[in-house]
């Protein structure tokens, strides 16, 4: 199932108000602070998995003290506190993800949005032993790359599908 808008998560985010946004820090392990709640917040209302500027430039508008190196900072304190996910596409710069719980993702090659997959089929893919080599694997990501309904009408991609 496509979940384009995390509809099932970000809904339940998107209600947080400050006492809960408080009490999930908490639980995390994570000091709270009016900054860094501000910084979780507008990653929870947003699907389009942002970078770390573009977070910056939406958080500065309604806190204009808030610096870039604090964002940066924020979003690392988050990753490591399993708050939010950070996705990496190719060599492109790192988006985060408000939406930590299993899920894969759409990645368009065109204009590099990213859209959430949550498929319980993907979730327990499984290495066949005699090809582990040896590993333990502990997880897995899948990503599908293609080019976006929008990306497609400009004609991107089509040489692609040709071939």
């Amino acid at each position: 199932m496509l979940c384009r808008n995390h509809s099932c998560l970000v809904s339940e985010i998107m209600k947080l108000n400050s006492q809960e946004i408080e009490a999930r820090f908490r639980r995390h392990a994570v000091r709270v602070t009016r900054q860094r709640a501000a910084i979780y917040a507008a990653l929870a209302e947003t699907t389009s998995h942002p970078t770390a500027e573009d977070l910056y430039r939406t958080v500065k508008r309604e806190h204009p003290m808030m610096s870039r190196n604090t964002v940066y900072y924020t979003l690392g304190v988050l990753r490591q506190a399993g708050l939010v996910q950070e996705v990496n596409v190719g060599h492109e710069v790192a988006r985060f993800d408000g939406n930590v719980t299993v899920h894969h993702h759409l990645i368009c090659l065109g204009c590099g949005q990213i859209v959430d997959v949550m498929d319980d089929g993907l979730n327990h893919l499984a290495i066949p032993s005699r090809q582990a080599g040896g590993f333990h694997v502990l997880g897995h990501r899948v990503e599908f790359h293609g080019y976006c309904a929008d990306c497609q009408q400009a004609g991107l991609g089509a040489m692609e599908r040709r071939g």
